[in-house]
């Protein structure tokens, strides 16, 4: 992955190697990524590199390869030796609009008539190459190890005589065929590498020391018997056994002990058989040669991933144990806290110390580093100092209180067919993890209660499913996955209904947050800024910028226009982010609340002025809503069309999670009181503060899950194929560091951390300031809760992939299924985790010193009576 974005100088040996070696020019033009990693092997005169990572351009390279490589074909004065001409213009307009636009239709007949004109410009003594580095899925995008991506056309031509015999007779067995996806007929078919001996010892250079690649019959069979191909052959032995001989006689030679009998055994047997088995024993040879390598270059150190396994399990366990210790020291947490980060931090230095002493015996472990050693005993010794300072009674662990979701969502990635249809499993865990609360709904004391429990359970759901109509299919989904999120799966532009309720949703979606913030009363303040006027203008120009990207694409737009719309378009996202993070902090970090606080005087000239205080029952809740929609504004400028209408679907569904775990908690806040003998003390101050903000695992897993729903519904999945490049150009007309790579991470890793950051309000929504000392301390323990039972969960996932990856290590499908599914959990804790410590240390952290400011100051006051609503 790492090489595809910065890309570094070729020390090995190569074909362009041994062409500059032997003293030929070479011409290039077109991919810089050529001048990158062969930074002195061409002509300086004759070298025209291109942006190559400009995905919007879909002309420029083309037109540079055009303009150079025609004069130096129509030159005779053989100034050059050998051309590279890298042709963008078919991979961009695959990445940019699909394969199936009318645009690549019209880019194909471009390369169509500037083959036939290079044709006409060869001479007798020129070999044509023409061929694709790659191929490119159905939705015109590459970088997996799907047949269409790994797949490309070749052709070879020349004009002299033919490169091979009328009358040759090729064993079937050095011609080996296969079908390509869609075909009804097998097709002649060599490996890519197979080119690098093959030229190689058609332009007379020696084969590049490290090839693994075989000859290609066709181009050496230029006599009825063989004769030619059999000299060539030999050649390509010789070099595949010195390079093997090599590699044995090398400290990792080892690795070849238990196939190096069958190597010989091929390589003795083929100098004694008649040419025909010769050519086929030299060939088996060689392709077992390949996959030998193969194999032991996907090697596993398991030490390192025992050890990395045991860290994700004591690290859970850990989280695990800060969990359930912060619901049973509730008066001492903030001095509890202050013990564990201490210890962790003597514990850290103390495991570097202990680490150290075993640096000079890390040799007798295969593969392990002094960095190894280091960080693992630093962690080690941490973690294990906190599940020793926050060790639990035997009377804190209840069976009953196992997650039963996780722990079947965690198992799950042990199989390759659940982890490859996760996103329709997720759905259905999802709307399971709410039955709890409709069982509630259905025996809520209260009509009330039960009307909002059962109809903002409904609209959750009916969100969900919404949610879930936008699909992107991986190869393993077919045939029985459709695309929804494009309009076609070959078509990268967003579907009809999209483009037709992109804007409405955009205008409407800020009116809806206002409308449940009207339940509470507490639309006032910074949401009475925020909501009707800066959020409204920030979605719509988010909106604008893609509808404008779709507009630049369709044929009905004159092509002049394309400049004025790129720069309009970044304008657009420039604007929507400026707003966002610029007047959106500034006004919540000047009034943060989300309250009206007014004064009536009494009609008795000797009573005390009345303060009502406005939006008094979501004091919390609300303010933090607002520090939320900020980052929520800046995902929604860098997601596509289908993207920004999942992401008002996940906002309502939020609010309406939200308000049924409150209604949730009323309900047994009433039960509890109904049950007591004594309900008057059941509903005393105490008991309404721990009630309305303590937080259960339960109420997590919902937004847990709803995290990873949305990641798959906003056009993602666990494959790098998957990665939306088009956000790299948001706010930048070209392809521009550092701005591009963030904007590609903020639209991947952006639902994970929205709905992350959402966990707090868990423990804020709908809470009201009582008149109690403790309300701030509860308020942000319990939203310390919420965040480490999120990290919790998706922890857990890391952990089950994790293993699942190790275990299955050497499936058939490790790269493809358990590798890609644990790295993305890898870099989702990492979104989670930010956004959390975002959550609790700024926004938390704010809201409650603010709410606790104005009511110290109010109830200090003598000369007030005070209100609320």
């Amino acid at each position: 992955m790492g090489s595809n974005f910065g890309g570094y100088s070729i020390l090995e040996d190569s074909v362009v190697g041994q062409l500059r070696a032997a003293g030929k020019k070479i011409a290039f033009m077109g991919d810089d990524t050529w001048t990158t990693v062969f930074p002195t092997s061409f002509e300086p005169n004759m070298t025209f590199p291109y942006d190559s990572f400009n995905v919007e351009d879909l002309h420029t390279v083309d037109e540079g390869v055009i303009e150079h490589l025609f004069p130096l074909l129509k030159d005779h004065s053989n100034s050059w030796d050998f051309i590279i001409g890298h042709f963008l213009g078919v991979d961009h307009v695959g990445h940019r609009v699909g394969p199936d636009h009318p645009v690549m239709k019209t880019k194909l007949e471009q390369m169509d008539h500037i083959l036939r004109d290079v044709v006409d410009l060869l001479d007798d003594d020129t070999l044509l190459v023409l061929m694709g580095d790659h191929g490119m899925d159905r939705k015109g995008d590459h970088g997996g190890d799907t047949e269409l991506e790994v797949t490309a056309a070749i052709w070879l031509y020349s004009k002299g005589r033919p490169m091979m015999h009328p009358e040759a007779q090729v064993p079937e067995t050095l011609l080996p065929r296969s079908v390509f996806p869609g075909a009804t007929v097998a097709h002649r078919s060599i490996q890519q590498i197979d080119l690098v001996p093959t030229l190689s010892l058609l332009l007379g250079l020696p084969i590049p020391y490290n090839n693994l690649g075989s000859l290609i019959p066709e181009l050496f069979w230029d006599d009825r018997e063989g004769r030619h191909f059999n000299g060539a052959l030999e050649m390509n032995f010789a070099q595949v056994e010195r390079y093997l001989r090599s590699y044995r006689a090398s400290p990792h030679g080892s690795e070849l002990d238990n196939s190096w009998a069958k190597l010989r055994k091929l390589a003795d047997t083929a100098v004694e058989r008649p040419p025909g088995f010769f050519w086929t024993s030299l060939n088996d040879y060689m392709r077992y040669a390949l996959s030998v390598c193969r194999e032991l270059w996907a090697q596993f150190n398991i030490t390192l991933i025992g050890m990395g396994l045991a860290l994700l399990a004591l690290g859970m366990a850990a989280t695990w144990e800060i969990w359930v210790k912060l619901s049973t020291e509730k008066e001492q947490w903030e001095t509890w806290e202050k013990a564990v980060i201490k210890s962790n931090a003597y514990s850290a230095g103390v495991g570097l110390i202990i680490g150290a002493a075993f640096i000079p015996f890390r040799g007798l472990v295969k593969g392990l580093e002094i960095a190894h050693v280091l960080l693992f005993g630093a962690a080690l010794a941490s973690t294990l100092a906190c599940i020793f300072v926050c060790r639990l009674k035997p009377s804190d662990i209840h069976v009953k209180s196992l997650p039963i979701l996780l722990v079947l969502h965690a198992a799950a990635f042990g199989s390759n067919s659940f982890t490859v249809w996760e996103d329709r499993i997720i759905t259905f865990l999802l709307l399971t993890s709410m039955v709890p609360n409709i069982l509630t709904g259905f025996s809520a004391p209260t009509a009330r209660l039960r009307y909002r429990i059962l109809g903002f359970s409904a609209l959750f759901a009916l969100c969900v499913r919404f949610m879930a109509v936008s699909t992107i299919c991986r190869e393993e989904q077919q045939p029985h996955c459709h695309v929804t999120f494009f309009a076609m799966a070959s078509l990268t532009a967003p579907p009809l209904p999209v483009l037709i309720t992109a804007i409405p949703m955009a205008l409407a979606l800020p009116f809806a947050m206002r409308r449940f913030l009207q339940i509470s009363q507490s639309d006032k303040g910074l949401a009475g800024l925020l909501l009707p006027w800066i959020m409204p203008t920030v979605l719509l120009q988010g909106c604008l910028a893609w509808i404008s990207e779709w507009l630049e694409t369709t044929e009905g737009i004159d092509p002049s226009w394309s400049s004025a719309l790129r720069v309009g378009r970044t304008a657009l996202g420039w604007g929507a982010v400026l707003e966002a993070l610029v007047v959106g902090c500034s006004l919540w970090w000047v009034i943060p609340l989300c309250l009206r606080v007014s004064t009536a005087q009494q009609t008795d000239p000797k009573a005390k002025p009345e303060v009502t205080v406005i939006g008094f029952a979501n004091a919390y809740g609300a303010p933090y809503l607002m520090f939320w929609c900020i980052p929520f504004g800046i995902f929604y400028t860098v997601s596509q069309l289908t993207a920004q209408i999942v992401m008002g679907l996940v906002a309502i569904a939020i609010l309406s999670y939200l308000e049924v775990t409150d209604s949730v908690r009323d309900v047994r806040s009433l039960d509890a009181a109904f049950s007591s003998a004594t309900p008057s003390a059941a509903l005393n101050i105490e008991s309404l503060l721990s009630a309305s903000t303590s937080v259960h695992f339960g109420e997590i897993v919902p937004l847990a899950l709803l995290a990873l729903h949305t990641f798959y519904a906003t056009g993602h999945q666990s494959t790098i194929s998957s990665i939306q490049w088009k956000s790299a150009f948001v706010l930048t007309p070209t392809l521009a560091y550092p701005l591009s790579p963030v904007s590609v991470t903020v639209n991947m890793l952006g639902a994970q951390f929205i709905i992350a950051l959402a966990a707090p309000l868990l423990a804020l929504w709908n809470v009201a300031p009582l008149p109690h000392p403790m309300q701030t301390h509860v308020a942000r323990r319990e939203a310390t809760r919420a965040a480490l039972g999120v990290m919790l969960y998706h922890g857990i996932l890391l952990l089950g992939s994790a293993a699942a990856s190790a275990w299955l290590r050497r499936h058939l499908m490790v790269w493809k299924i358990f590798a890609p599914r644990f790295m993305n959990a890898a870099v989702t804790l990492i979104a989670v985790d930010l956004a959390l410590l975002l959550g609790i240390g700024v926004g938390v952290r704010r809201v409650t010193d603010r709410v606790a400011q104005l009511f110290s100051n109010l109830a200090s006051s003598p000369l007030v009576e005070k209100k609320t609503q």
